[in-house]
């Protein structure tokens, strides 16, 4: 089987490419990837196995219809990965989400239709619910994002469902929580605080830390796209939740006691304009359809993702630049 890959070089999809390759999912042990990434990072193919036999690296853009056109046949199935996710700044960038978040997924859909890809899953987030002070979104609520980010990532969703009633599409959509784990850029919440924490710096956090977010270990959401991949029904959203809601506060006191800090690192800084308060979703559907569980607890991922970024310095520390806060690149999503 050959695989199609899109944002492969990015924090999930290169795990998903990585346990691939390494025969981490039964059926597929001799599978053929393709990554298609633009590859917009420093030092980008860091996080996959440039090398290996079965894997092709394609450095280019979602949106290159005549790139699609060559590059999708000849491929089984294809997993969408790729996206622009820039949250902070969503509000002052738009146009570049619009471009490859709703754009980029209608041209990879028109091109894996006219491929005949038997098999297609748009990885997309819970922040196209919007937020919600108390349960959990199910898949059939209606989508109400908060930002130009989910608004995009919504649109996205929508794009590829419409290309399954229109034309027959096998596609399914999958959205998760908030992922964290090794490679994740340090940008992000998670690996921000580690990082930071492991120079002795401070760590800045928003509001009153009363934020919550439901955690994910990155193994549990690649294992969840590989599910919907292979057993998933056609036109079908899968909402997949770690089951783990942690406030910000509870998240950095852990991340303080795994690093040898103390409250005194915590840098309490006015929290970001339309930072939504809680977010949740009911991942039932995938449970019972597809028997799918969380199997790595937060407090034991967290332990494990603490000692690789202690283990790996030269992976992040050229991602942080001297001293000061990493930037956000293009493909990953905000957190906190």
């Amino acid at each position: 089987m050959r695989i199609l890959v899109t944002g492969g070089a990015g924090f999930v999809g290169s795990h998903y490419v990585r346990r691939l390759l390494d025969g981490g999912y039964p059926g597929y042990e001799g599978a053929e990837v393709t990554v298609l990434d633009l590859l917009a990072r420093p030092g980008g193919t860091a996080n996959l196995p440039v090398g290996h036999p079965r894997l092709a690296l394609v450095r280019g853009d979602v949106c290159d219809a005549v790139l699609l056109d060559g590059l999708v046949p000849g491929h089984e199935a294809v997993v969408h990965f790729a996206a622009e996710s820039r949250v902070d700044r969503s509000a002052d960038g738009a146009g570049a989400l619009a471009r490859t978040n709703v754009v980029g997924t209608q041209m990879l859909m028109e091109a894996a239709l006219n491929a005949g890809t038997r098999r297609v899953v748009v990885a997309s987030t819970d922040r196209v619910y919007g937020s919600i002070d108390a349960g959990s979104w199910s898949e059939g609520e209606p989508v109400v994002p908060r930002s130009p980010y989910s608004a995009s990532k919504a649109g996205s969703d929508l794009m590829a469902l419409a290309y399954h009633r229109a034309h027959g599409l096998d596609v399914s959509v999958i959205r998760c929580a908030d992922s964290y784990g090794p490679y994740q850029h340090p940008a992000k919440l998670i690996p921000r605080f580690i990082t930071r924490l492991l120079e002795g710096r401070k760590v800045p956090l928003y509001g009153d830390g009363g934020n919550v977010r439901e955690w994910l270990h990155v193994d549990d959401h690649c294992r969840a796209v590989h599910l919907v991949l292979t057993r998933g029904r056609a036109g079908r959203v899968y909402n997949v939740g770690g089951g783990e809601h942690r406030t910000n506060l509870e998240v950095t006191e852990l991340l303080l006691e795994l690093c040898g800090g103390d409250e005194s690192a915590i840098e309490w800084v006015n929290d970001r304009v339309g930072n939504a308060r809680r977010y949740s979703v009911d991942d039932t559907r995938i449970r019972e359809e597809l028997g799918y569980a969380p199997l790595i607890p937060f407090d034991r991922g967290l332990a494990r993702t603490v000692a690789w970024y202690a283990d790996n310095p030269a992976w992040w520390k050229p991602l942080c630049g001297s001293g000061a806060r990493p930037r956000r690149q293009p493909g990953e999503r905000g957190s906190g």
